[in-house]
């Protein structure tokens, strides 16, 4: 895996920022995070994705659910019990995106309220 270093104070071509597009394109989507959030702290089943995911539909997380999977992020676990029990967890792609999280809740933590109220329309 190659390893590049950003040089900054320069200006950027297109093609340089494709693969940060590639990556962001891969967990971004309406609940895509949250499924993440999720499963970064354990093992969920699917009824228990639809109950603590607020506003999501049961078709939004089947598909967003299919997606991470394809994508080789999610893994999906059927048990062959009556009723059928399935569990999705996080793949080692995924795992090895801890430091990011990290460094995101750090980031939100220091500067992340004071952004978002400087954000808010002024009355």
């Amino acid at each position: 895996m190659e390893n590049k270093t950003i040089e900054k104070n320069r200006d950027v071509q297109p093609e340089e920022y494709a693969d940060l597009r590639k990556a962001l394109t891969l967990i971004s989507g309406k609940w895509k995070l949250e499924i993440l959030w999720l499963l970064y702290h354990r093992t969920h089943r699917f009824g228990e994705l639809l109950r603590t995911i607020d506003g999501v539909t049961q078709h939004m997380l089947t598909k967003q659910l299919r997606e991470l999977e394809a994508n080789g992020l999610v893994t999906r676990t059927v048990y062959a019990e009556v009723p059928p029990r399935v569990e999705y967890s996080m793949t080692d792609a995924t795992k090895a995106l801890e430091p990011t999280i990290q460094a995101l809740m750090t980031w939100w933590q220091q500067f992340g309220r004071s952004a978002q109220k400087n954000s808010q329309p002024k009355s």
